[in-house]
């Protein structure tokens, strides 16, 4: 492992090469900048480091654990520093960050916060920006460049010349990480001292921003260096306290998690408590419970191991408790102290705020709550951390009374030093302080455009995964071992396939699901400001479809009639007549029913202008008599998604047919040989593979979904480089019968084309006396005679022609009513193919 100092844009350097590069360090801005960082691109390597990391013995793990311990660290505190590390830079962690903190798992693209409105806004980083990091906490500085490279700015990071070299050789690996090698052209470490003042006088001068860690003559020195207009982001030094009601300070629990609190990390922390207030202004109460306490203190530093003190700490130790011993005498203070000198109760009964000489020294005092107002909100830069102790109400009252005081964050006792994944930072939110807000305003010539960013290149993707592929069973077998954090929502699937099949996500993956499929929405030409939607999908039974469009629609801030499908066809038509729907959303099933049941009423009505389906297609007939008879003016496609993995695709207002954009910001998509796991040449038919990204829970990834499909070369008439696909039917659309394959959609394509059916089609394969039989099922509002059907099919599809010929098959066609066909029970869905057949056949 190198010892070269610092980490410029992928290799190690020198002091020389260095001091070269800062002079030129406005230009290498410059240049950065001008490359697009995707979130996707910091989220997918800081997953592969955190996993590296958070596997004791692996390669990088030991290179890191040598860093640490090479400075000084112990073994067992170098393993926590990484584990740290391993869950901070986690995909859950920092998925729920971004959600938190700026939205959404994709805060730099451009969309519309209100789907009404053609006004876009987003993210964009700060620029170059430049982290001034502290010397005590070894995982602040590069989790602050990881903040800043999830931000999409230039970092620069300056370390301390007495720090290990962990943040450059951390931030190293994830540069490795990174395939496309732009988190290493926007990574800049450097270590050397703040005395080296014309090296931080170049590193100010051409900042953006400044985040600066230490007290106010650090700050103080730092914003004398800042250009005007350079944003200083402060992250200074704090003060936290304990404040304890009398039932809890005279509770032995209460007092044993408090003197943990003060012996983790010797009080380091920002939130380490270095006072407990009482809620009394009775000062013999403070001494006694000095005195009590000190017994809990002693067995809990009696646990942890006391690391030695450098002459100056023990120098102010010595100092504060002289002192305080002093004032004994006075009756203003007691001390009670291990013999050793390992730790210390200063009792005091003057209420001011104090700093703690650290190294598990603590002071009491007094503070009634009628004071603390008076007495805290003269320190309020300083305040951070409040942990209260009382009942109930006691901590609902004392949290209002202490935030409004200045302080932070309020905790229980015991928990000052916890956090969570998203808690915000003194205050406010990192990532926010490390971006801009920023819009673009558009005519209405964008309303079809959900996200400016796909009119100028596609989304930057990871490279596709390379493990074994998942089947639907892979996917149920994956549920049995689902952890009960990410199984918020489940839904099942309608059956059309084979069984119900179950499926769960997380409450935040379904919000970022419907907020994708929203904006494959407007894409399609729904307008959320004038069109009046009824939700006609099936509802019940855990099927999905209908409240997700009831999300989807509620995201898009639309007008919306959730109706869901039902058996009254007349009180259906009549509901949309009587609230001005002019937008359906449904099964093609279930609305050509109504259509043609309710006909004189609908056409009378003539306001049903969309009509945007799901989960099975128009034929181009169908589509003819709506758009003829009925007036519809645009048919199409309201997603292209399954139950298990989500929206998958979307349609513009240029997609023909079955053409849909895939939607890339949650998944990526693969195109693999039918016969062989390999990818198919552009254009080439083949089996859609996706992977998952944005799965918090159940991560789906190499997933065979059951359809066919090809990739669409060139940019779309629309303008989007989102990547098109035309799907080309499902692997069992295409069935064997008599030795023959025959495909589904054939059927429907001769039927349409030779006998201008417009109705349904199904085909039932049965096992016969002597040979299995096809009959296909039209329905007899449309169909002509069965004869002289079966006589069509049996040319049009000449190897039907030659196994009937053979003898191998039986062929028939049958008319019957449209109740007759058989569904799907929960998605009211038409089975396409009904297979009888036993399973050995």
């Amino acid at each position: 492992m190198t010892t070269a100092p610092h980490f410029w844009q992928g290799s190690f350097i020198d002091d020389a090469e260095a001091a070269r590069r800062l002079a030129e360090l406005p230009a290498l801005a410059e240049q950065a900048l001008t490359e697009v960082l995707s979130t996707e691109t910091v989220l997918s390597a800081c997953a592969a480091l955190g996993a590296e990391l958070g596997t004791p013995g692996s390669p990088v793990h030991t290179r890191l654990a040598a860093c640490l311990t090479d400075g000084g660290s112990d073994p067992e505190e170098a393993a926590a520093t990484l584990a740290e590390l391993a869950a901070a830079l986690g995909r859950p962690a920092l998925e729920r960050k971004l959600r938190r903190e700026l939205g959404g798992p994709n805060p730099e693209r451009f969309t519309r916060p209100d789907a009404r409105e053609t006004v876009f806004e987003a993210w964009a980083p700060v620029g170059l920006l430049v982290h001034i990091a502290p010397g005590n906490a070894a995982a602040v500085a590069p989790l602050s460049v990881v903040e800043g490279l999830l931000t999409g700015n230039l970092n620069v990071l300056k370390t301390s010349s007495t720090d290990t070299l962990l943040a450059q050789h951390l931030l190293a690996e994830l540069a490795d990480a990174d395939p496309t090698g732009v988190l290493a052209r926007r990574t800049v470490v450097l270590r050397f001292p703040s005395a080296r003042k014309e090296w931080l006088q170049l590193l100010c001068a051409a900042a953006d921003a400044v985040a600066v860690w230490g007290g106010e003559d650090a700050v103080q020195a730092v914003s004398e260096l800042v250009t005007p207009g350079c944003r200083l982001v402060e992250w200074g030094h704090r003060i936290s306290f304990a404040y304890l009601t009398r039932d809890a300070w005279s509770d032995q629990a209460t007092q044993d998690a408090l003197a943990a609190d003060i012996c983790r990390f010797e009080q380091q922390a920002c939130s380490s408590p270095q006072v407990v207030y009482l809620d009394t202004d009775d000062a013999d109460e403070v001494f006694a419970f000095a005195e009590s306490f000190a017994a809990r203190l002693a067995e809990a530093s009696a646990k942890c191991p006391r690391p030695e003190l450098e002459a100056a700490e023990h120098a102010e130790i010595t100092t504060t408790e002289l002192i305080a011993r002093l004032e004994q005498h006075l009756g203003l203070t007691k001390v009670v102290a291990a013999d050793d000198g390992s730790w210390r109760v200063l009792a005091d009964t003057r209420s001011a705020l104090a700093a703690s000489p650290l190294h598990r020294s603590i002071w009491v005092k007094p503070l009634p709550r009628t004071a603390v107002m008076a007495t805290l909100r003269p320190m309020r830069r300083y305040l951070q951390t409040v942990a209260i102790g009382g009942s109930r109400t006691d901590i609902a009252r004392l949290s209002q009374a202490v935030i409004a005081a200045g302080a932070l964050r309020v905790t229980p006792v015991g928990a000052m030093l916890d956090s969570y994944h998203g808690e915000p930072h003194d205050g406010v939110y990192a990532l926010q302080r490390y971006s801009r807000r920023v819009g673009v305003q558009a005519d209405a010539g964008f309303g079809a455009t959900a996200c400016l960013d796909d009119l100028v290149a596609p989304a930057a993707l990871p490279a596709a995964p390379t493990g074994p592929l998942l089947d639907k069973a892979g996917v149920q077998e994956q549920l049995r071992t689902l952890a009960a954090e990410h199984a918020h929502l489940y839904f099942r699937s309608g059956g059309t396939t084979g069984a119900p099949a179950l499926s769960v996500f997380t409450n935040g993956d379904y919000d970022t699901q419907m907020r994708a499929a929203a904006d494959g929405l407007l894409a399609a030409g729904f307008d959320p400001a004038h069109d009046r939607a009824a939700n006609l999908f099936y509802c019940g039974g855990m099927y999905g479809s209908f409240i997700s469009f009831f999300s989807i629609l509620e995201r898009l801030n639309a007008t919306q009639i959730p109706m869901a499908a039902g058996p009254d066809h007349a009180a259906t038509a009549q509901a949309l007549v009587m609230y001005r729907a002019d937008t359906l959303f449904g099964m093609p099933s279930y609305l050509w029913q109504l259509f043609h049941s309710q006909g004189e009423l609908l056409r009378e009505y003539g306001g049903i202008r969309k009509v945007f389906y799901g989960g099975e297609h128009f034929t181009a007939e169908q589509r003819r008599v709506l758009t003829e008879d009925f007036g519809v003016q645009v048919i199409r496609s309201a997603a292209y998604g399954s139950t298990d993995l989500g929206p998958l695709g979307y349609q513009c207002t240029h997609s023909e047919g079955s053409v849909h954009h895939v939607l890339t910001d949650l998944h990526t998509l693969e195109i693999l040989d039918p016969a062989a796991d390999l990818p198919v040449p552009t254009g080439q038919p083949g089996r859609l593979v996706f992977t998952s990204r944005t799965r918090a829970g159940q991560r789906l990834e190499r997933y065979q979904i059951g359809d066919l499909g090809r990739a669409l070369e060139g940019v779309c008439p629309c303008g989007s480089h989102t990547p098109r696909i035309e799907l080309l039917g499902r692997y069992g659309d295409v069935v064997r019968v008599g030795t023959y394959f025959y495909n589904y959609r054939r059927f429907v394509e001769i039927a349409e084309e030779e006998l201008g059916y417009r109705g349904e089609l199904q085909l039932v394969l049965a096992p016969g006396e002597d040979r299995e039989r096809l009959t296909v099922r039209l329905d007899e509002r449309y169909a002509p005679a069965p004869d002289a059907a079966r006589t069509v099919f049996l040319t049009a599809i000449a190897d039907l022609g030659s196994a009937v010929a053979e003898g191998l098959l039986t062929c028939t066609v049958e008319t019957a009513d449209t109740q007759a066909f058989e569904r799907t029970p929960t998605s009211g869905k038409l089975r396409a193919v009904i297979d009888r057949r036993p399973a050995t056949a």
